[in-house]
């Protein structure tokens, strides 16, 4: 038996709304979402989203929003920018950080130095 059925959406609601970050929520919304399914955006979000993922992974990890938007436009996906900001949001995705050192000279596992080194 789902939550749903046992409590009313009223409460659930009310008791969201008394915990919940960055907004509200009400029973007509809930209501709303639930009659409405997926909608157009949401899909289209969902698809950008795995898209941004992969570009963000191919330049590993240190693009931004700034240079995201403009590999987006580059690559004929028609997002603005702060599209692209709330969606790399949502996907927990930020670029570099000013500062920040990315890793791109480490060693593999056992490369080690040469054994000469050390050495007198």
């Amino acid at each position: 038996m789902s939550i749903v059925n046992r409590l009313s959406v009223e409460f659930i609601c009310q008791t969201l709304n008394t915990h919940r970050e960055g907004g509200f929520f009400t029973s007509r919304g809930y209501r709303q979402s639930k009659a409405d399914g997926v909608n157009a955006r949401s899909c289209r979000d969902a698809a950008v989203v795995e898209h941004i993922r992969d570009v963000h992974a191919e330049n590993c990890s240190v693009y931004g929003v700034r240079k995201m938007w403009r590999v987006l436009q580059r690559q004929g996906i028609d997002i603005g920018h702060e599209h692209t900001a709330r969606l790399m949001r949502s996907a927990y995705l930020s670029g570099k950080g000013k500062g920040a050192s990315t890793d791109h000279n480490t060693q593999t596992q056992g490369s080690g130095l040469s054994p000469r080194l050390g050495q007198s």
